[in-house]
């Protein structure tokens, strides 16, 4: 049964997020020789606990992640619950061999509702998910010299029109990031689900998701509206650049020490 999103939430939100983390996040060893990367320190948080404290502050009820290089170490930080967060695991036992599109493929049948997908590699500011807990947006940032990886072309009424592979200096139109935050109406996942099926079924597990975006976009089976992330405060974190960078934009909070009360004898 489809869903009208419009009539199905009426001012509700989005309360389910979907967290893809079962890579060994090979370009930032060291530091994931003994973790995996959403465990990485940012001054002294880690990525993971960024996130669900963002979730928590937006209101989120329900957290699925996939899981599977050191997923003993994600169970172990988090648990089942935080707050009011519930969270439930999903293992990839081919974590090593495969990549985000068999870890979305893997929630095919756990999630059959609305719901926000997020990498485990982002670091932001809370408020930039106001919009994204609406459903079927795509987060995006206008491209910029050192920036890399998928770009997107938008139309006038910022809706998403194609995607494109990787980054080049030759293109003459204006170019965006995707930020690896999408939003989906449950419409939108049911028809998701046809097509990762299709990938899966014929051994294509070892490529990105954004493959499957791409060609239902262009079938116009799929839409995205996008939400700049433009000069705001976010970052993907793959290598120990990249990690200074994100601690530039993230300082570590100020710890207020007290000065304990003279005592007389």
């Amino acid at each position: 049964m489809n869903i009208n999103s419009d009539n199905y939430y009426g001012d509700n939100r989005i309360s389910t997020a979907l967290l893809l983390a079962a890579g060994t996040g090979s370009r930032l060893f060291p530091l994931t020789k003994n973790y995996p990367k959403c465990l990485t320190l940012v001054n002294e948080k880690s990525i993971l606990e960024r996130l669900i404290n963002n979730l928590k502050k937006q209101g989120f009820k329900r957290l699925v992640i996939v899981t599977g290089y050191k997923n003993e170490c994600i169970m172990d930080f988090l648990g089942s619950k935080s707050g009011d967060l519930n969270i439930e695991y999903i293992f990839s036992p081919l974590y090593r061999t495969t990549n985000n599109i068999y870890s979305l493929w893997m929630a095919r049948n756990i999630i059959n509702e609305p719901f926000v997908l997020f990498e485990s590699d982002l670091v932001l500011n809370t408020s930039l998910l106001d919009e994204m807990v609406y459903p079927d947006k795509m987060a995006v940032a206008e491209m910029q010299p050192w920036l890399n990886g998928t770009t997107v072309s938008l139309n006038k009424q910022n809706q998403v029109t194609k995607f494109h592979k990787g980054t080049t200096d030759t293109y003459t139109d204006i170019r965006y990031k995707t930020v690896n935050i999408y939003s989906f109406s449950l419409a939108s996942w049911q028809a998701i689900v046809k097509m990762l099926n299709r990938y899966i079924a014929v051994g294509s597990v070892n490529c990105y998701y954004e493959t499957v975006f791409s060609e239902m976009v262009e079938n116009k089976t799929l839409s995205f509206e996008s939400v700049s992330y433009d000069n705001k405060a976010w970052y993907e974190i793959d290598t120990v650049n990249d990690l200074a960078e994100a601690e530039k934009l993230f300082p570590a909070e100020m710890k207020i020490r007290v000065k304990p009360e003279k005592t007389y004898a």
